[in-house]
This record gives C-alpha cells, structure tokens and sequence, in this order.
C-alpha cells in the first residue's frame, strides 16, 4: 500500500508540473503572440495601373512563393494541419467573402503586411515570412501590389489559427519562425535595390525566400514543426558530399526547369519547379553564382 501511495503522489507530482509547464509555456507564447505592432508604419510604395505591371506582379508572387501558400487564385488555403503543432491556413487575398483585401486599403496596408508581418489593425501576423520578403524592391513589390489589386473576387472563407502546445514550444525556443514580425528591424533603413543581372548579388536577392525551406545558410534538413511526410529540403551549398559540389550549372538549370537531378531522381512534390520555370536564363545563372559562394556547410546545419 505504501509503494502504491508513493506511486500516486509521483504520479500527481508529474502531472501538477506538466500542468504548471503548459500554463507558463502558453502564457509566455500568448504574450508574444498578442503583441501589438500598431505604431509601425508602412511605406509608400508607387503601384503602376498598367497591364504589364499586373503580369510582372503575377510573376513576383509565382516565384516568390505567394501562390504556393495562398493558392493560385490567392483564395488562401489550410497549409498546416497538425493540432499538436498547429493549425494555419494563408488568407484569403482578394476582396471576395473572407478575403482581406478590403482592409488593406492603401499601399502601406499591403507593404506592412508583406514586407514587415503587421496586419493593419497592429497584429503580428502568424507565419507570414516578411523576413523573406524585407529585402523585396518597391519595384516589384509595387508590381506584386498591382497584381493583388486586380484579382477577381474569391469567396472563401477560414475558421481561427490555432497555435498548438508543440508550436508554442517550437516558437519560444527560436525552431521556428511563427512571428515573422519579431524577426524585422522596423526603424531600419530600406536596403539599397539591386540591379538585376547575372551577379552574386541579384542572387542573393533572388535567394531570399529560399531559406524558408533551406534555412538561413542554405544547407537544408527537416524542417522543425513540419508535417512527417513534408520533402526534407536538399544542400544547396556547394559541399561535395550531400550539397550542389559536383553539380555543373546546365545540372542545375535542368533541375529547376524540370525537377530532375543530375541522377536521373526526381525532386520531391515540393519543391517548386513550376514557380522555376517562370525565371529567366539570366535569374538562374545568378542564382547559381549565389549558391557556388556560399561556404561549404554539412547537410542538416541550417
């Protein structure tokens, strides 16, 4: 009887703590998440109305990866469904019933939102990757703007993001980015446009919104948080082993264009071979000048 008590009060021991953790966990992550960014501006950004600047803008959110999460009618879709970690859905862009575009009435409304993660009424918003946007040109996001504005009406509408106690976890812990808005300098000044052409450095402005999957140096591994049967992005670093060391550069155009690697296997369902074959031969080759100078990291390093 006695072993039995003492079973039972370490058992209710465990369980008071793993009550008391969630509470802090939950607490602290509501916190962050309920923060208010209402005193940061957005900036003026010149929208062109012309019918060539719709087209750019189509194609600066197939290659930027707008239409992989808010779909290809920009109606928005569910693109996490995981309770433990979350449930999210990317909204609804167009005026249409449960779209957002009527609150963002102005220019500033959308470059708040896509280039720093701030919705117009101050909120952060969950995993909108504005630290992948930051470095975007007014120019195109200008064109990006033009785009938005003339899409037909989509009704469809979401129920509330759920943040879930892994998620929470995962947030407070630095694994994954849910507040983009924490990850950008505010205040600071807009960096400088690059020029387009076969350079490093238009590049690495091309690069940006690869590291939502590759990581922030590029060398690929599961991505915490994401669904088990999601691809394990590739290296994309030039080591010789696991990485893009013994790619040439047409092995590397085929494989974007195509999604077929130098050895005949396929790349993975998601990665996006269709938003690829929007670039031109001159944003490839750039693109690869970028990757061939990155320093060698082993795969999995992030």
């Amino acid at each position: 009887m006695r072993a039995l008590r003492i079973l039972g009060y370490t058992l209710a021991g465990l369980v008071g703590l793993l009550v008391v953790a969630l509470a802090v966990i939950y607490a602290l992550s509501a916190r962050r998440m309920g923060r208010s960014y209402a005193a940061v501006r957005g900036h003026a950004v010149a929208v062109p109305t012309d019918p060539a600047a719709v087209l750019r803008g189509e194609k600066v959110a197939t290659v930027r990866g707008c239409t992989n999460c808010h779909t290809a009618d920009a109606g928005g879709g569910v693109f996490i469904d995981v309770p433990p970690v979350a449930q999210l859905h990317a909204a609804n862009l167009t005026t249409g019933r449960g779209g957002v575009a009527a609150r963002y009435a102005e220019p500033e409304d959308w470059e708040r939102a896509i280039r720093q993660g701030v919705a117009p009424d101050g909120r952060a918003l969950l995993f909108m990757p504005a630290q992948e946007f930051y470095p975007m040109s007014d120019a195109d996001l200008g064109d990006l703007i033009a785009w938005l504005k003339a899409l037909p009406p989509v009704d469809r509408e979401f129920g509330p993001q759920r943040v879930g106690p892994i998620g929470r976890v995962l947030l407070l812990t630095g694994k994954v980015p849910l507040l983009p808005a924490e990850l950008v300098d505010h205040e600071a000044p807009r960096p400088a446009p690059v020029a387009p052409g076969v350079s490093v450095d238009y590049g690495r402005y091309l690069a940006t919104n690869c590291t939502g999957c590759h990581g922030e140096g590029f060398a690929g591994g599961r991505i915490p948080g994401a669904p088990p049967e999601m691809q394990v992005p590739l290296n994309l670093t030039p080591d010789s082993a696991t990485g893009l060391g013994r790619w040439t550069q047409a092995d590397f155009d085929r494989a974007l264009r195509t999604g077929v690697r130098p050895d005949g296997r396929r790349l993975g369902k998601d990665m996006p071979v269709a938003a690829f074959a929007h670039f031109t031969d001159d944003e490839v080759a750039a693109l690869w000048l970028y990757l061939r100078s990155l320093p060698v990291r082993p795969f999995g390093s992030r």
